[in-house]
């Protein structure tokens, strides 16, 4: 592709999607930085900002990697629209909150969501942007296809509804990383969005939806799958506005409308229930591993390795609330230490710090039991070696970033299959 993509990424973190989408110094993720990548993105700008914290130490890494020019250390929603360039592609990985509308804007397209709901601020760019991104690439936990218990499945159709609303088709996987050979047992809900008018767009009305979601679409050639419902797909139009979608979809409902795999162009859904189709080798916990590198401070002691054992093993006991009321609690038990032969648990927000945990990681060595090091939770994710090191930033810290970051090795995949499916409609 002669002329690179232009991105604009939000909700930036530590820069997983940039590394996936641009790769690092001209290496790709999928080869642990070994082999050559020619990106066809360009990041030409960034936003990162972090309401809880005074310190923005994600920012800080981000800058620190990626350079200050073109990277925003603001509250989105305070961003003046005007002063985001203009881009192909707009991606993130935007927070899961809940989506519910307040209330139209009287004479105006726009709406009004619960304040600081991160979904709005997306909504805003694509709304008032007069050259629209021709594309969209995020990213969500999977739980978004069942929010909220009430009426399950409506953030995820406020989304599709308000994406159709602006001239998109939209399709979506759940992918975990470890099924596709990656080295960590993540599952996160990949959404693309294509604007009417792009070749793509036209394209997915020319074949069936079943067919783009099995074999034609993007999602499908980034991450091939099989299903035994290709027959028998979901199929429902969203109807009405977004505010009677946000009061009525679902209502009451006990299972979710969306599977792990669908569309949406033209207000219609298709929604199959898929699986991986992939035979290719896999990375275990085992191939990730730093040997000697890991200081003492990571080592679990000999008396505090009961307390961990407890906190991971199964549990029925007698309990006592703040109230003095007694209850029974229990809990399954989870195994300890993790296996090396096998990809990770999920890295959680949480597994930074000495202190036992129920959900870190701790591994068995020749040495002893201990933790995961920064190194370790960055290789899970398939981050460069030290990305997240930075004087003032602690260990603590860094495990947060890995905790919120995503697998790159994903980010590349639909990047690559993306740019073909965009490089032969234009050859086309």
């Amino acid at each position: 592709m002669e002329n690179k993509l232009k991105v604009v990424e939000l909700f930036a973190g530590v820069g997983g999607f940039r590394l996936g989408l641009e790769g690092w110094n001209g290496k790709s993720a999928t080869s642990n930085y070994k082999k050559n990548i020619v990106p066809n993105y360009e990041v030409v700008w960034s936003n990162q900002w972090e309401p809880s914290t005074k310190i923005q130490h994600a920012s800080m890494v981000y800058e620190n990697r990626f350079g200050k020019s073109g990277h925003s250390n603001e509250d989105i929603s305070n961003v003046d629209i005007s002063k985001i360039p203009d881009h192909d592609i707009l991606v993130g990985g935007f927070p899961c909150q809940d989506y519910s509308v307040a209330t139209t804007l009287k004479n105006s397209k726009g709406l009004i969501g619960k304040k600081g709901v991160l979904w709005w601020s997306i909504h805003k760019i694509l709304s008032e942007k007069e050259n629209k991104p021709k594309y969209l690439f995020l990213e969500n936990v999977d739980r978004l296809l069942i929010s909220p218990s009430g009426q399950r499945g409506r953030d995820f159709a406020i989304i599709l509804k308000s994406l159709n609303d602006l001239g998109y088709a939209v399709e979506w996987r759940v992918v975990n990383a470890a099924e596709f050979g990656m080295p960590q047992r993540r599952r996160r809900i990949f959404i693309l969005a294509y604007l009417q008018g792009t070749s793509i767009y036209e394209n997915i009305n020319k074949v069936s939806p079943t067919e783009w979601i099995l074999e034609e679409g993007t999602l499908a050639n980034a991450f091939p799958v099989s299903t035994e419902f290709s027959l028998f797909p979901t199929e429902f139009k969203l109807k009405g506005d977004i505010v009677s979608i946000s009061e009525n979809f679902n209502k009451n409902g006990l299972a979710g409308l969306f599977e792990n795999s669908g569309l949406m162009i033209n207000g219609l859904v298709t929604t199959i229930k898929t699986k991986p189709n992939y035979d290719g080798k896999f990375t275990i916990l085992k191939d990730l591993i730093q040997n000697g590198e890991v200081t003492e401070e990571f080592y679990i002691n000999e008396q505090d390795l009961d307390k961990w054992k407890y906190l991971k093993g199964p549990k029925k006991e007698m309990r006592t609330n703040a109230d003095g009321f007694e209850y029974n609690y229990s809990e399954g038990g989870m195994i300890f230490p993790d296996p090396l032969d096998k990809p990770s648990r999920t890295i959680i927000t949480g597994e930074g710090g000495k202190s036992a945990s129920r959900f870190k990681h701790v591994i068995q060595t020749a040495k002893g039991f201990r933790r995961l090091s920064p190194v370790e939770l960055e290789r899970l994710n398939m981050f460069p070696d030290d990305h997240t090191k930075l004087d003032g930033v602690t260990d603590t810290k860094r495990a947060f970033f890995m905790g919120n970051a995503l697998v790159v090795g994903v980010i590349e995949k639909i990047g690559i299959a993306l740019t073909q499916k965009i490089q032969n409609e234009v050859a086309v």
